[in-house]
């Protein structure tokens, strides 16, 4: 068994490491919240993350199936007439998410 005192200068190690990886990018971020890029990009960060994932969820999407792709588009038509009517996210992306369920499960059942 190893000694107690090894096994606690190990504890202690790792502790210091696991702080220091949580506190240096706070401590690196500091100074750059006055830039102006950095405002500039937290303020487009979002959109951006959103317009990727709709992409890649349109990219797979299979337009020869007149059925699924309608299912598809009401979805999407959902989505973004929520977002621009109650402007919540959570509430557009589940909505969303629950018309297209629906109609993909309607359509999946003889």
């Amino acid at each position: 068994m190893p000694d107690p005192g090894y096994l606690l200068g190990l504890v202690l190690v790792s502790a210091a490491i696991t702080w220091a990886l949580r506190a240096v990018p706070f401590a690196l971020l500091a100074p750059m919240r006055r830039s102006p890029l950095i405002g500039r990009v937290s303020a487009q960060l979002p959109l951006g993350v959103m317009l990727i994932l709709a992409l890649s969820t349109v990219r797979d999407v299979a337009f020869h199936d007149t059925d699924r792709a309608m299912g598809f588009v009401l979805a999407v038509a959902v989505t973004i007439a929520l977002q621009l009517w109650r402007r919540s996210s959570a509430l557009s992306i589940v909505a969303g998410t629950a018309t297209y369920v629906l109609i993909s499960t309607a359509l999946a059942s003889p």
